[in-house]
């Protein structure tokens, strides 16, 4: 069975969908989770919203960048290409 460009293409679109999901998520977790810590530590309950948002801040530039990257790559220069 021969494997077409296609399937190629296919299998690039899942990759940098399930990329741009872990740029996005990993961020907000490791954020939440610091905050959680912080906020036992502390005593205190409102720097897990605070550290949330600035994970999501951060997923949100990590999907800019990698997005930017992806779009000024010229086609002829790829790896996979």
């Amino acid at each position: 069975m021969k494997k077409n460009k296609y399937d190629k293409e296919v299998y690039r679109s899942l990759t940098l969908i399930t990329q741009f999901g872990i740029n996005m998520l990993v961020p907000i977790f490791l954020c939440t989770f610091l905050g959680i810590f912080i906020d036992k530590k502390l005593g205190t309950n409102f720097i897990v919203i605070i550290m949330f948002f600035l994970g999501a801040l951060a997923g949100a530039r990590n999907i800019y960048i990698f997005s930017k990257s992806i779009y000024d790559k010229p086609k002829g220069k790829r790896k996979s290409d």
